[in-house]
């Protein structure tokens, strides 16, 4: 989020919780030399709505934050820009950034354009346009009405958030920190990756009989499924058809708790359109990412650095930890195919592709036939989510975070997780024979 904006966000989040919302809204607006309809967008972007500027302002946004639907686009342009940044070819920084040359140049209007229709709400362009002209949609106030309430909230954190927060700050301080917000609780998203783990390793010994077969992973990364279902779908035959652990946490956690509402925390913009997929939607009710986060921390003052830690039984493995940086999937699942299947393990040979270009370099390979591998993991991003578009520290420093907190973990593999396993049982998984079954891992699971 853009200086600017992040500042007017941490203001609104205030306001709100102090009972002054529409106090502060009427006092910006009544600043001098500002141009309301595209500030009003920009409120309105960050308040989780699509309201533009009327007379009305003030209560048509009330009213839309109360009666806020999920169903909705997430990446927006709210206002004409400059053209500035065009280079000596007329293409500016988001034409170049975007994997899908979803954004033309209208020139009638000389500024830039998104089409809806190739559009897949990736965020990159959010993070590359130098003006702030394009947003996604922040749903921190809409749900800040559901945390003053009784409602069970809980966050489910995506494995990169450790050391997003500080250096020294430990799960258990984050969770006192959510808490602090309004949360019931706090979940490892990697809980539910060691989950997907079991999952793929069953899919690799059913998809991979010889050395030359092919398994296209599809957890985790929005970005590489939109890929393969967009541009190189002839590849679904060979995608494993499961959820990303960010879906895994939402379906697991309303099964076990039907009145709970989820809030996926991470590092990436996608993921917002992820759950709003229509075979997904309701699974996760809002995503936020780190960098947001940060600025809900901040509004409210809560230091997670200086609380005390909420402590927890620890239940994630090293392996769904891992899956925060690139190749931390085909680790987990590779150590999980050498325990559960050791003679299908030497047949493995695992290749990982690492942002963007890699991916379609790998994909197009798989499409000739020309890929040394029959494991294929892809992350958009460049070191996978520690290198997310709202990431708060530097990729390298993430993965080091990673790592460590990786390697510390008591569990190793997801097979070894006792309390993975008791849950399993409690939705009707009892051995890697009911993972063939599939009535019982359609939670699991999504059609491409």
């Amino acid at each position: 989020m853009k200086a600017k904006h992040s500042e007017l966000f941490k203001s609104l989040i205030k306001a709100y919780y102090e009972e002054k919302f529409e106090e502060k809204i009427n006092e910006i607006l009544s600043l001098n030399e500002i141009n309301k309809e595209d500030l009003c967008k920009v409120i309105s972007s960050l308040c989780g709505t699509g309201i533009t500027y009327s007379p009305n302002f003030v209560s048509d946004l009330k009213i839309a934050i109360s009666s806020y639907e999920a169903d909705h686009k997430i990446v927006n342009k709210i206002k004409h820009c400059s053209m500035d940044c065009e280079d000596e070819n007329g293409e500016t920084i988001c034409q170049k950034s975007c994997p899908f040359n979803a954004i033309f140049i209208d020139s009638r209007k000389n500024t830039s354009v998104i089409d809806c229709e190739k559009c897949t709400d990736c965020g990159f362009c959010v993070e590359a346009c130098p003006t702030g002209s394009i947003l996604d949609r922040v749903e921190f106030i809409p749900l800040a009405e559901l945390l003053k309430s009784s409602s069970p909230i809980i966050a489910a954190v995506a494995p990169a958030i450790i050391g997003q927060f500080g250096d020294t700050v430990t799960i258990d301080q984050l969770r006192t920190a959510f808490k602090r917000v309004g949360f019931t609780d706090m979940v490892e998203v990697a809980f539910f990756a060691d989950m997907l783990t079991l999952k793929e390793t069953v899919e690799f010994d059913h998809l991979v009989k010889k050395q030359d077969d092919l398994m296209i992973t599809s957890c985790c990364c929005p970005m590489w499924v939109a890929m393969l279902k967009r541009v190189y779908n002839n590849l679904v035959k060979n995608v494993s058809p499961s959820v990303s652990p960010m879906i895994a946490a939402g379906r697991i956690l309303k099964k076990l708790h039907p009145n709970c509402k989820v809030v996926f925390i991470g590092p990436c913009i996608a993921k917002k359109a992820e759950a709003k997929e229509k075979d997904l939607l309701g699974d996760i009710d809002f995503v936020l990412t780190f960098a947001e986060v940060h600025d809900i921390f901040e509004a409210l003052d809560v230091k997670p650095e200086e609380l005390k830690g909420d402590l927890s039984t620890e239940y994630a493995s090293r392996g769904g930890r891992l899956y925060g940086r690139t190749g931390g999937v085909s680790t987990a699942i590779g150590d999980a195919i050498e325990r559960i299947f050791p003679e299908k393990y030497k047949l493995l040979k695992s290749t990982q592709a690492n942002g963007v270009k890699e991916c379609k370099t790998a994909l197009e390979k798989a499409q000739n036939g020309e890929l040394n591998a029959n494991f294929l993991e892809g992350m958009g991003c460049i070191g996978g989510c520690v290198g997310g578009p709202k990431a708060i520290i530097p990729k390298e420093k993430g993965k080091e975070h990673i790592d460590e907190l990786a390697e510390n973990s008591s569990i190793k593999v997801a097979v070894d997780s006792a309390c993975m396993n008791k849950i399993l049982d409690s939705i009707g998984i009892s051995s890697f024979e009911d993972f063939k079954d599939e009535e019982k891992i359609d939670i699991f699971e999504r059609k491409f």
